[in-house]
């Protein structure tokens, strides 16, 4: 229960109060005349992104979300209350899809976004609104408006520049262990990653985030390991750095099951552009580097690089390589720490 990535939330809207039949009853006043007054809208439900999460596990624990009803409405005139919004806080990134898991309500994608997922019903009209010169005591008012119920998905898929591929143990999770602050679990055997994790890398000035996620196998698609439950958070990314294992026994057979379960997935995965590298290099030596990178070039129809993220030999460059096919927009500037100055001393 460490990432939760998919939730089903119900929602209601708040009914509006009903109009109310009153008439002005006052000492000396022989002609009070209808003064019942309308009813308060209900809640709305809306759902808005806020910073600090990046899990939708709050709503493992709560399902329901109700929005206040109207007050009806009052004599002397008076209007009922409107009632309370109630607001879904949510990760950015998160997708609104209706109760078929097809349809794309609302896509969030920046802080402080909102979207109004149900509104509330309108207040009732009083009998006041009702009078006229051959109705002078009008003896109706109109209930308020009921609220809408709706059942609703909640999908999260992480916001990253640059998400990470390749088979169980093909040495992801170093590479993000090695290149960024994040500290995801490392060791050696499959599956090792069980939920997604991301890192920021910073290369050139520049930084970017990377998506880890689970490894892939054949059958993927089928349902099989972790499924591809977990590739929805590489859709958002500019680019897709995919890790092939050089100690493996067959790194272009490893290659070919990754690129078809991405073209199994469907979407514009598999279109989007690739960077393929040819990991742990370190355990091989100059022939075995160069022949398998021959064969694995003739399977991409492009160049492969080479790298070991246990060493850091050719990491930097798979970086600055990643770097290049980001587009400036979603890069941003490192700050620099100062040079060597010494802070000036604080004072009141």
């Amino acid at each position: 229960m460490k990432f939760l990535d998919l939730a089903k939330v119900y929602i209601r809207s708040g009914a509006g109060g009903g109009g109310c039949v009153s008439f002005r009853r006052e000492k000396f006043i022989e002609y009070g005349g209808p003064n019942g007054g309308d009813g308060g809208r209900g809640g709305y439900v809306w759902a808005e992104a806020v910073d600090g999460l990046n899990t939708l596990i709050d709503f493992r624990y709560q399902q329901h979300f109700f929005a206040k009803n109207g007050q009806p409405g009052m004599g002397n005139q008076r209007t009922g209350a409107d009632g309370d919004d109630i607001v879904l806080r949510v990760p950015v990134g998160t997708e609104i899809l209706d109760e078929d898991e097809e349809t794309l309500i609302a896509d969030i994608t920046e802080v402080g976004q909102r979207v109004l997922l149900a509104k509330g019903g309108n207040g009732g009209f009083g009998n006041l609104h009702f009078k006229s010169s051959t109705n002078q005591a009008p003896r109706r008012a109109n209930p308020g408006q009921p609220g809408v119920e709706r059942t609703l998905w909640l999908r999260l898929k992480l916001i990253a520049d640059a998400g990470l591929l390749g088979m169980p143990n093909a040495g992801k999770s170093t590479f993000l262990a090695a290149t960024s602050n994040a500290r995801p679990k490392v060791a050696d055997y499959p599956f090792t990653t069980l939920h997604p994790n991301l890192g920021v890398v910073g290369v050139d000035g520049v930084e970017f985030v990377v998506a880890d996620i689970p490894g892939l196998i054949e059958g993927a698609s089928e349902g099989r390991g972790l499924g591809d439950l977990f590739l929805g958070h590489v859709e958002r990314c500019a680019v897709l750095l995919h890790l092939v294992d050089g100690t493996s026994g067959d790194p272009v057979k490893d290659y070919e099951t990754i690129i078809g379960e991405l073209e199994a997935y469907g979407g514009d995965l598999a279109d989007k552009p690739r960077v393929t590298v040819l990991n742990k290099i370190d355990t091989l030596d100059e022939e075995e580097r160069a022949f398998i990178k021959e064969e694995l070039e003739a399977a991409v129809g492009g160049p492969v690089m080479l790298m070991s993220g246990v060493s850091g030999e050719g990491v930097e460059n798979v970086l600055r390589t990643l770097r290049g096919q980001i587009d400036e927009n979603r890069l941003r500037v490192r700050i620099e720490e100062t040079g060597g100055e010494e802070p000036e001393e604080w004072q009141p």
